[in-house]
């Protein structure tokens, strides 16, 4: 271990409002990384770095850099704060990379990276594609995505020569008062990840070193109604099998060898040839099929034989409830995990393709179950829904109905049609219950809805987002 670092105490660390260290402290501040973190200081002190982190079930706490170790003082709460020297850089002076070293009552160290020394993950761009609307690419953006860094310190845990591997968070909450990210890395309390939020776009993110896939996680999010709410992420790529509902970060392995699948559906007007299209209940179709690559192996050669072109999926997408059947979906950007992961699922639309199946998917933009976990009311207020309760709810299935002309909504679902061709190679969507998006008046008696803006029926919002997806 090196020698313990040493600084003039005459030195004042940069200062923080005392109801700040509060808010810090509890987990609720917008943007904590304006507190935790390094921090240069300032009036001379240019050449001397304020560390602050929050550990509040800590008996000592230590800064290691490349220069020594540096003992930190309990400040505020649980907050801890020591003072390190500044590296020189090309316009002066910065921070240098750290870990922390936490030193807890029962005798038991960790050493651990810091979330807080890190920039943004998701950029001006990003942000303002969304807002427009315009994101083509949004799941690339939001939801939770495994990074890795080269660091002078090496891994996470200061292994040399090794890459340093955590998780971008990232999650659309513009009425929340304060998100934090909880799992089983920090016993689902929020207070040492709260993330910052990024401007006034509504998105909250946060870096958190040393987060792998197969890591189950949730939002904890202070919302509208100053409440404490535990949220699925509305983005997740994968999720625990019904009746848990935490996320899932995923970090997926899978290469793709159906190019010349791909490469003949680009040249291809799939209109110009006939079509036989056999209907599948991934979950039903056989009680002897317990994943998706087993199902490859055993439907594949069916649907072959049978004369079949094409495969059609009852929706694959996440849903708590099985006998819905797929039709109501909490985890839009989430393949069923009831038959496996992610890339089980690649492997299944590989082999479709490779004995020349094409793969058609059933997707519901139209609604979303109500479920406590998952979308509804995500920050407090009707944020994915219609806040108007005549367009709102659907009277005859007692769920929530897309807030189809709200940007980020319809980016939210537009991208969501772009991601399963994309990311899943999947060939074609059915679009589900499309008379109950296109008319205000399904299903409603008269009193229960009012007309569009010329005095129709016809939803022109969910007219427009039809067209946009097509």
């Amino acid at each position: 271990m090196a020698t313990d670092s040493k600084i003039n105490e005459d030195i004042v660390a940069v200062p923080v409002p005392q109801n700040t260290l509060d808010a810090v402290s509890n987990g609720t501040y917008y943007n904590p990384h304006e507190v935790l973190g390094g921090h240069l200081g300032t009036n001379g002190h240019e050449d001397v770095v304020t560390i602050r982190v929050l550990r509040p079930m800590a008996k000592s706490v230590a800064i290691i850099t490349q220069e020594g170790r540096t003992l930190a003082v309990h400040e505020h709460n649980g907050v801890f704060m020591a003072l390190v020297p500044a590296i020189a850089t090309d316009t002066g002076h910065g921070v240098p990379d750290y870990r922390i070293r936490t030193e807890y009552e029962d005798g038991s160290v960790v050493v651990s990276d810091d979330p807080y020394r890190y920039l943004p993950t998701i950029g001006d761009v990003d942000t303002y594609l969304f807002g427009e609307g315009r994101h083509e690419r949004l799941w690339e953006a939001l939801g939770a995505h495994v990074l890795r860094y080269d660091d002078p310190l090496g891994s996470n845990e200061g292994k040399a020569g090794e890459q340093l591997v955590g998780t971008a968070f990232t999650v659309w909450a513009p009425n929340a008062h304060a998100v934090r990210v909880v799992g089983d890395f920090n016993g689902w309390d929020g207070r040492t990840h709260a993330m910052r939020e990024i401007g006034s776009s509504g998105i909250w993110e946060l870096f958190v070193p040393g987060i792998a896939g197969g890591t189950i996680y949730k939002y904890e999010l202070l919302n509208a109604n100053n409440e404490w709410v535990m949220k699925a992420d509305p983005m997740e790529r994968s999720h625990e099998i019904p009746p848990r509902t935490g996320s899932i970060v995923v970090d997926t392995k899978h290469v793709w060898r159906d190019d010349v699948w791909m490469k003949r559906r680009a040249a291809t007007n799939p209109h110009n040839g006939p079509v036989s299209i056999y209907e599948v209940h991934a979950s039903s179709w056989r009680k002897d099929v317990a994943d998706y690559r087993e199902l490859a192996d055993k439907l594949v050669p069916y649907v072959r034989k049978e004369g079949f072109t094409h495969v059609e999926f009852m929706p694959l997408a996440q849903h708590p409830f099985s006998g819905s059947w797929g039709y109501q979906v909490t985890g839009y950007y989430a393949i069923d995990s009831r038959l496996g992961g992610p890339d089980d699922f690649k492997y299944l639309v590989e082999k479709m393709h490779e004995a020349g199946i094409g793969v058609i998917m059933d997707w519901v933009p139209a609604h979303f179950p109500k479920d406590a976990f998952a979308l509804g009311r995500f920050d407090g207020t009707p944020l994915y829904e219609d806040p108007d309760p005549t367009r709102g709810e659907h009277p005859d299935w007692g769920t929530y109905v897309f807030n189809f002309g709200r940007n980020e909504v319809r980016n939210f679902l537009v991208a969501n049609a772009c991601f399963w061709l994309d990311e899943y190679h999947i060939d074609a969507l059915r679009v589900d219950a499309v008379s109950s998006m296109l008319y205000l008046d399904y299903s409603r008696k008269p009193g229960q809805w009012h007309p569009n803006i010329y005095g129709g029926r016809e939803n022109l919002e969910a007219i427009d987002f039809l067209k946009e997806a097509k």
